[in-house]
C-alpha cells in the first residue's frame, strides 16, 4: 500500500516497556507518581493476564475461496460463487435484484452471526431473509484458506424450515476433519477489530453516525487497552479521594449550619472548632468522647438528684415533736423548774470536781448522770477550790454530800428530764432530715437558666424550721413546708428533666455525625498527599497515552489522506489529520480536519452523499487492511453508487492498490466501476451474476460488453429456431451495440488522456444521441462533425465504413450481407479503436 500504511510493529509494540522508557526519560514526573503509573500498569497486566483464559485457535491469513447459498434472500437454488484464494481485485457485476447483495450478506451472517445493513430496519425487513421461491432449509457455507497446515476452513450455517434466523446450526471444519460447533469467541474480538465486511448503508453511517461508535473502532484497533484500564484505575482512585474530600468539606459546611440553630453549649462549642480553617480535632474528639460534658447538663441532672424526706417520716417526726412538746409541757411546774436547774447546776459540779480529785466518787450515788471517779495517775489535788465564789473548797466530803442532794433532786424530777430529752432527740432527727440549703439549686440557675429563686426561698425556710422558736408551732409549719416544697421541687425537676431532654435531643444526634465526620477528616488529612500524587499521575499518564495514540494513529491517518486523495478527484474537500477526542468517561468523537476551498470546518455540511462515500471508504480501509489483521480480504458491497465518474476512477486506483497485497471482492450494480477498471487495464477478475424466473441465479465470467454483445450475435445466428428476418434485425443490433460500446470505451480513455475532465467527458458523450455521433466522437474527438467521419473511416479501408454503415441501418432494415461477415468486421472494428 502507498506511504503512510501502518505496519504490525508500530500496533503491537509492548505498551508497559514502553511507558516504563518513558517514565525513566522524564525528569519532570515525581517518584512517587511514577510509582503509582507503574503499579496501575502491573495491575491491569494481571487483570488481563487473568482475564485471558485459554488462547483460542490461531486465525491467520485468511482468504475466501467460495460462497456457497441456498435459500436465502435473492438466492433460491444453491449457488456457488468462486472466489480466487488469494491477493486481488473481484468485481461482481449485476443489475438490482439480481441476487449479487446475497452473497455478500451470507459471507458476513457466516462469520460474525449477523449483517450490518439490517441493523435499524423494521422486522418485517429483517424477516425476509428466506427466499420466496424456494421452502425447505435454508444454508450458507463459507469456503476460506488460512494460514497453517490444514489451510482449509468452512463455516457452515444451516436453518430448518420454521426456524428464526437466530436458531439453526452454525459449525466449523478444518480440511477434512470433523465438524464442529463454530468457535465465536475466537472470532469476535479479530472481527470487531479488523471487521472486514462495508455494505452501501455503512459507508455514510461511518462518517455522520454515532460520533463514539467510530471513535471505539479505531481505538481499540491502536490496542491501546493497557494503558486505559491503567488510567481507569488511577482515576477511580483519585475520584475516591476527591469524593471523601468533598463529602468532608460538605458535611462540615452542613453541621455548621445545623450547629448554629442549637443553643446547647457543647453545639456552640462545636460549631466555633469547626468554623476554624484548621479544626481542633482533638478538642472535638473530646467534646463528642462524653454526651454529659458540659455545666448546663450537670446542673440540671444534679436539680434531678435531689431527694426530700418522704411525707410519712415527715408525717411521724411532726407527731414525735408534737408529743414531745405536749409532754415538757404537762411536765412543767414552776418549783419543778427550779429544782431541774439546781439539779443540773449541781451536776455540773460534780462533774468538775471529779476531774480533779485524787479519790473516786462515793459508791452509793444512784444517778446514772454522775461521773465515775478520776484516774489517779493524772489527777494531782485532794482539795479543789469552789470555781463559784473562790472562797470554799470541794473536797470528798463536798462529793459525798452533792450526791446525796442530787439522788433526791433526781426523785423530784424525772418526767421533765425524759421529755426535755425526747424533744432534745426529736429536734436533732428534724435537723438531721433538713440538712443544707443545696448549691445545685444556685448552680442551676446560674447555668442552665433555671428559675430556682422562689425553690430557694422555700428550702431555707425549710432548713431553718429545727431552729424555730415557737416549738408548738413546729409541727404544723413541718407538714405545711414539707408539703410546699415537694411540689416546688417537682416542679423545677420536671422542668430540668424537660430542658435536659431538650439538649440531649438536640445535641445527640450530632454526636455519632461528627465522629465520622472526624474519621473521614483524618482519612483525608492523612491521604492529602497521596491525591495530589494520584492527581499528577493521572495527568501524566493520560497525556502518554495521548501521544502513544497520535503516534499509533498516524500511520492509519496517512492512509486515510492517501485514500482520499486518490478518491476525491477535483473535488476541493481537503482532508488533513485524524483525531480521537475525549475518552471512556467523556464525550467520544473522530475529528476529522476537513476544509473546502481551504475553510475550516465547514466541509462536511456541504459535501455530496459520493463525497461522504468516499471519505466513509477513506476510513474503512485503513482499519481493514492493517498489517495486525488475521482478514487478509475486504468486502465491499455497492460503493460507487453516489460516485461521479472522476471518483468511480480514483476508486478503481485504490481498489486495485489495495488488491497487491489483499483479495478485495466489491458488489456493485454499476457498470461505471468494470468500465474504469477496463479502461484503465486493472487486472481484475469480473464476474456477473443473473437471476432467473424463481431465484434462479447463475453466474459467468464478464467479458467487456463488445464481446458479451458480439457472442450474444453469434449465439442468435446458431439459433434455427429463430425467423431468419428476426434474427437478421437482432444480430445488427448486437453489432450496432458492440460499436457504440468500443466507441465509448475509445472516448473515455481518449478525452481523459487529454486531460479533459470527467463531468465534460460526460457531456460530450451525454450529447453523443446516435451511433454515428458516437463514433465520430470515438475517431476523431470532440468539435468535429459526422459528416466527416466515412472520410476518415476510409483510411482505414473500405470494410469500415461499411461495417459502421450496415450495423447502423440494419437493426432498423434488412440489408444485403452476410451476418457472420458483419460480425467479424464489427469485432475488427472494435479492435482498431481499443489500439
Amino acid at each position: 500500500m502507498e506511504p503512510g500504511r501502518a505496519e504490525s510493529g508500530e500496533i503491537s509494540i509492548g505498551l508497559t516497556e514502553l511507558i516504563a522508557r518513558r517514565i525513566d526519560t522524564d525528569p519532570e514526573l515525581p517518584g512517587k507518581a511514577a510509582a503509582i503509573v507503574r503499579a496501575a500498569l502491573e495491575a491491569s497486566n494481571t487483570s488481563a493476564e487473568s482475564a485471558g483464559g485459554a488462547a483460542s485457535p490461531a486465525i491467520a491469513g485468511v482468504f475466501l475461496n467460495a460462497v456457497r447459498v441456498g435459500g436465502f434472500r435473492g438466492i433460491g437454488p444453491e449457488t456457488t460463487l468462486d472466489l480466487p484464494a488469494g491477493p486481488g481485485l473481484t468485481l461482481v457485476t449485476g443489475r438490482n435484484g439480481s441476487g449479487k447483495s446475497s452473497f455478500a450478506e451470507a459471507a458476513e451472517l457466516a462469520l460474525t452471526g449477523g449483517n450490518r445493513r439490517w441493523d435499524g430496519r423494521s422486522a418485517t425487513w429483517r424477516e425476509g431473509w428466506r427466499n420466496l421461491h424456494r421452502t425447505g432449509p435454508v444454508r450458507v457455507e463459507l469456503e476460506m484458506r488460512t494460514d497453517g497446515p490444514e489451510s482449509g476452513l468452512t463455516v457452515t450455517r444451516e436453518w430448518d424450515t420454521d426456524e428464526p434466523l437466530s436458531g439453526g446450526v452454525w459449525t466449523q471444519r478444518r480440511g477434512n476433519g470433523p465438524e464442529r460447533v463454530f468457535d465465536g469467541g475466537a472470532w469476535a474480538m479479530p472481527m470487531e477489530l479488523y471487521r472486514p465486511f462495508l455494505s452501501y448503508s455503512e459507508l455514510g453511517a461511518l462518517v455522520d453516525g454515532k460520533p463514539s461508535e467510530l471513535f471505539d473502532a479505531l481505538h481499540q484497533l491502536l490496542g491501546l487497552d493497557e494503558l486505559i484500564a491503567a488510567h481507569e484505575r488511577i482515576r477511580v482512585r483519585r475520584l475516591d479521594l476527591e469524593r471523601a474530600a468533598r463529602t468532608a468539606r460538605r458535611e462540615r459546611q452542613t453541621l455548621l449550619a445545623e450547629l448554629a440553630e442549637v443553643t446547647d453549649r457543647r453545639a456552640l462549642r462545636a460549631g466555633a472548632l469547626l468554623r476554624d480553617p484548621i479544626p481542633a480535632i482533638a478538642e472535638l474528639e473530646e467534646l463528642t468522647a462524653d454526651t454529659a460534658a458540659g455545666p448546663e447538663p450537670e446542673a440540671l441532672r444534679a436539680v434531678l438528684a435531689l431527694e426530700l424526706p418522704s411525707a410519712d417520716r415527715i408525717e411521724a417526726l411532726a407527731e414525735r415533736i408534737s408529743a414531745a412538746v405536749a409532754a415538757v409541757a404537762g411536765a412543767t411546774a414552776p418549783e419543778v423548774v427550779a429544782d431541774l436547774r439546781i439539779l443540773e447546776l449541781l451536776r455540773a459540779a460534780y462533774a468538775h470536781v471529779v476531774d480533779h480529785v485524787r479519790i473516786a466518787p462515793p459508791a452509793s450515788s444512784a444517778d446514772p448522770a454522775l461521773p465515775a471517779g478520776p484516774d489517779a495517775e493524772r489527777v494531782g489535788h485532794d482539795i479543789v477550790p469552789c470555781p463559784v465564789c473562790g472562797h470554799g473548797t470541794l473536797d470528798r466530803q463536798w462529793l459525798l454530800d452533792t450526791a446525796a442532794a442530787i439522788d433526791g433532786l433526781s426523785i423530784r424530777t424525772p418526767d421533765l428530764a425524759l421529755a426535755r430529752a425526747d424533744l432534745t432527740g426529736a429536734l436533732a432527727d428534724l435537723r438531721a432530715s433538713t440538712g443544707n440549703l443545696p448549691p445545685e439549686l444556685i448552680t442551676a440557675g446560674e447555668n442552665a437558666g433555671l428559675d430556682t429563686v422562689g425553690l430557694i426561698e422555700t428550702w431555707a425556710h425549710w432548713v431553718g424550721l429545727p431552729e424555730a422558736p415557737q416549738l408548738d408551732e413546729l409541727p404544723g409549719r413541718l407538714r405545711a413546708v414539707h408539703e410546699r416544697l415537694c411540689a416546688e421541687l417537682g416542679f423545677a425537676q420536671q422542668r430540668a428533666g424537660k430542658e435536659l431532654d431538650r439538649l440531649d435531643e438536640a445535641w445527640a444526634p450530632f454526636v455519632p455525625r461528627l465522629r465520622v465526620w472526624l474519621e473521614l477528616t483524618r482519612a483525608v488529612t492523612a491521604q492529602a498527599a497521596e491525591l495530589q500524587t494520584t492527581r499528577a499521575a493521572e495527568e501524566w499518564l493520560k497525556s502518554a497515552t495521548a501521544r502513544v495514540r497520535d503516534e499509533r494513529l498516524a500511520p492509519l491517518a496517512g492512509t486515510a489522506r492517501w485514500v482520499w486523495q486518490t478518491l476525491r478527484q477535483q473535488s476541493s474537500v481537503e482532508l488533513g489529520g485524524i483525531h480521537l477526542q475525549g475518552n471512556a468517561n467523556s464525550a467520544r468523537r473522530v475529528h476529522l480536519e476537513v476544509t473546502v476551498d481551504e475553510v475550516d470546518g465547514a466541509a462536511l455540511g456541504v459535501m455530496s452523499q459520493g463525497e461522504l462515500h468516499a471519505l466513509g471508504l477513506a476510513l474503512f480501509l485503513p482499519r481493514a487492511t492493517v498489517a495486525a489483521s488475521p482478514f487478509r480480504f475486504v468486502v465491499i458491497d455497492d460503493p460507487v453508487q453516489a460516485m461521479d465518474p472522476a471518483k468511480v476512477d480514483g476508486l478503481a486506483r485504490v481498489l486495485a492498490t489495495v488488491a497487491w497485497e489483499r483479495q478485495v471482492v466489491v458488489f456493485t450494480h454499476d457498470d461505471r466501476l468494470a468500465e474504469a477498471v477496463r479502461r484503465m487495464q486493472i487486472d481484475a477478475r469480473i464476474i456477473e451474476v443473473q437471476r432467473r424466473e424463481r431465484s434462479v441465479v447463475e453466474i459467468r465470467p464478464a467479458g467487456d460488453p463488445v464481446h458479451r454483445y458480439l457472442d450474444d450475435a453469434r449465439a442468435l445466428l446458431r439459433t434455427p429456431q429463430l425467423p431468419r428476418t428476426i434474427a437478421d434485425e437482432l444480430v445488427a443490433t448486437c453489432c450496432r451495440s458492440a460499436l457504440e460500446a468500443a466507441s465509448l470505451a475509445r472516448a473515455k480513455r481518449v478525452l481523459l488522456a487529454d486531460g479533459m475532465d470527467h463531468r465534460e467527458v460526460q457531456r460530450r458523450i451525454d450529447r453523443a444521441q446516435s451511433t454515428r455521433a458516437m463514433v465520430t466522437l470515438a475517431v476523431l474527438g470532440p468539435g468535429h462533425r459526422i459528416d466527416d467521419l466515412n472520410k476518415q473511416l476510409a483510411q482505414e479501408g473500405r470494410w469500415a465504413v461499411e461495417v459502421v454503415r450496415d450495423a447502423t441501418a440494419g437493426a432498423h432494415v434488412p440489408i444485403e450481407r452476410d451476418l457472420a461477415e458483419l460480425i467479424a468486421d464489427t469485432e475488427r472494428f472494435a479492435e482498431w479503436l481499443a489500439q
